[in-house]
């Protein structure tokens, strides 16, 4: 596989987990233009607060992560141990601590193994591999059943040269995001002006990141990080922002199908609304309902519970007669019997469900993702701790 240039990694059990890799490290042999997104939630993680203050400057030159425990609710101990995590790593590597972002995944309210992970940032100078980067999306992973990793090559018109962009994220469970998910990081050997980064970033979040939900809850850890290091130069702004998008949108529907206990991607078109706030509103409550996600995992076309999702969002009064649902190709309102048996074998024989619904109150259209809800969801996340 190929890599953006620049880029090194060190990944590493350090005793988080029982066997599986648990620590990462992503480092660039040169100063990076960076910027980020965070969660929204009001009790952020301690790498959130200090990642938010390391970014301000727009460079990074690493990135530190351990999984199986989220540094969340633990208080002045957890900022200071993020702090800690940040400059041992960054004596190590000879760079400055403000150029490291911190970020940790997994269980709440439990203080870090700090010992342990300041053990292993001693470490990296000394073993850090070029590229490798898959293994980095393995030792971020909680629940996840796979790693999600997605690359793009592309050709600047600019610079002559082809680049990469490629993009890590995990996340399985505690997933609607408000800006980001779980943990994304998006490494690019392109360069773009500083004042664009955050703008590009935020607006494919916007519609991909954000247009994600696997059963509601927002996460306190939430973290998409881009980090540019330039070595196959500029690119024009419009040619990133589509390759940015794909990556964006191809590890979101990554996230989607790998969710806890999920059998099935629910892709969600919301076509002819009336803008972006309408589609947003009547998406997240269609993908957000218990109801409609048990149906899909179970085969059975209780179209109804799309009407009531629709007409649940009080301040948008759709018009009944206007609307129109379709599963795949299947128009199911109104369904006779034939239709309803359609409607059943084609949630019952495919693993991507596609749903569309027609408002006809404009000329806005948004995708959303996300997946069916399971009796594997609840055993996962009924003994989570235990």
């Amino acid at each position: 596989m190929e890599y953006p240039q620049g880029f090194y990694s060190y990944t590493k059990n350090i005793g988080i987990k029982d066997k599986t890799l648990d620590f990462a490290v992503i480092y660039s042999d040169v100063l990076c233009q960076a910027t980020a997104v965070f969660t929204k939630n009001n009790f952020p993680g301690a790498p959130i607060i200090v990642g938010k203050e390391h970014i301000q400057n727009g460079k990074l030159q690493a990135i530190v992560i351990n999984s199986k425990n989220a540094n969340v609710a633990t208080g002045e101990r957890g900022i200071q141990d993020s702090k800690n995590i940040c400059k041992t790593l960054a004596d190590s590597l000879g760079i400055d601590e403000k150029t490291v972002l911190p970020s940790s995944t997994g269980v709440i309210g439990v203080p870090l193994p700090i010992e342990k992970i300041l053990n292993a940032c001693k470490d990296v100078k000394n073993n850090l591999i070029k590229g490798s980067l898959e293994s980095v999306a393995q030792a971020i992973m909680t629940t996840d059943k796979k790693p999600k990793i997605f690359s793009k090559k592309i050709y600047s018109n600019i610079s002559k040269k082809y680049g990469l962009i490629y993009g890590i994220a995990k996340g399985a469970g505690m997933i609607e995001p408000n800006m980001a998910t779980m943990l994304c990081y998006i490494l690019t050997d392109f360069n773009l002006p500083q004042d664009k980064l955050y703008s590009i970033l935020k607006k494919s979040v916007d519609y991909s990141f954000n247009c994600l939900s696997i059963d509601s809850d927002t996460s306190t850890s939430d973290t998409v990080a881009l980090l540019c290091s330039g070595y196959s130069g500029e690119i024009e702004e419009s040619e990133f922002r589509v390759a940015l998008d794909e990556v964006c949108q191809n590890l979101v529907s990554k996230i989607a199908a790998d969710g806890e206990g999920a059998t099935k991607l629910i892709l969600l078109d919301i076509l002819s609304a009336r803008d972006e706030l309408q589609a947003r509103k009547i998406g997240k409550s269609i993908l957000n309902s218990p109801l409609i996600k048990t149906a899909v995992y179970g085969g059975d076309p209780n179209w109804g519970r799309i009407i009531m999702a629709i007409g649940k969002v009080f301040d948008e009064k759709i018009q009944y007669e206007n609307l129109q649902v379709r599963f795949g190709n299947i128009e199911v309102k109104g369904a006779n019997p034939q239709k309803l048996i359609e409607m059943a074998n084609y949630l019952k024989q495919n693993t991507e469900i596609n749903i569309q619904v027609e408002l006809k109150e404009g000329d806005f259209s948004m995708r959303f993702w996300g997946c069916d809800l399971t009796e594997g969801y609840v055993q996962e996340n009924a003994y989570y701790t235990t």
